[in-house]
């Protein structure tokens, strides 16, 4: 991703419903946005990251604002997830690192209310498609924690490699905590990610749990 290909939008026909990804509006969704997260509080709070020395939050305008200009300067891919064109969670891949890396690393959440459709498992293949295809991105990881049951089997279910725990890898909920590396290299995938949902969804070998990880991780924005 070079500068300039921000901002992007995907959608797709899904379950009898459009699914989508696509950036937050600094003004136009500050509303929504706003409830959807004062909705969930107890629902993402055992997964919100914290910072150990704690700074200022920005604004939501402010902080749509500075994930924009991340995302123009090639180091962020900051979507908001949509189905049937509400605001249902976030898909983000971030710390993209280009030159001999060329890698990033996705986060995502979903509301609680929309949870139970398997629509994480599908936004999360439709950005990673995105990002080994257009992006032309090596290597992709999730880091979950071994508690987190339900973003694991997600993991596990859509082939990510499990590369083993990182201890202590992330501030979340107040403390430092384990999390385990799962890994996929573009060269991997056979097809794409979105046909292998469809696939495991086919035989009925995927669940429709859907999933919350770490989502402050993504950039905090307080509703303000």
């Amino acid at each position: 991703m070079g500068p300039g290909t921000w901002p992007v939008t995907l959608r797709r026909r899904y379950r009898g419903g459009e699914l989508g990804l696509r950036p937050l509006h600094p003004r136009r969704d500050l509303q929504e946005w706003s409830a959807l997260r004062a909705a969930n509080r107890r629902w993402t709070g055992p997964w919100d990251s914290t910072n150990p020395y704690p700074e200022p939050a920005l604004g939501f305008k402010a902080a749509v604002k500075e994930q924009n200009a991340e995302a123009r300067a090639g180091r962020l891919l900051p979507w908001a997830m949509t189905w049937n064109g509400a605001l249902a969670g976030q898909v983000h891949i971030f710390t993209i690192v280009r030159g001999a890396q060329q890698g990033g690393t996705i986060g995502y959440w979903i509301g609680e209310r929309f949870a139970g459709h398997g629509l994480t498992p599908m936004a999360v293949a439709m950005a990673a498609d995105h990002a080994f295809g257009v992006e032309r991105l090596h290597r992709l990881e999730i880091n979950v924690r071994p508690d987190n049951a339900n973003s694991l089997r997600v993991v596990e279910k859509l082939g990510w490699r499990d590369e083993g725990v990182r201890r202590e890898f992330l501030h979340i909920d107040g403390a430092w905590r384990d999390h385990r590396t799962f890994a996929l290299l573009r060269h991997e995938v056979d097809g794409t990610l979105v046909q292998r949902v469809q696939n495991l969804e086919r035989s009925g070998s995927v669940d429709t749990v859907d999933t919350v990880d770490s989502p402050q991780r993504l950039g905090r924005i307080d509703p303000v």
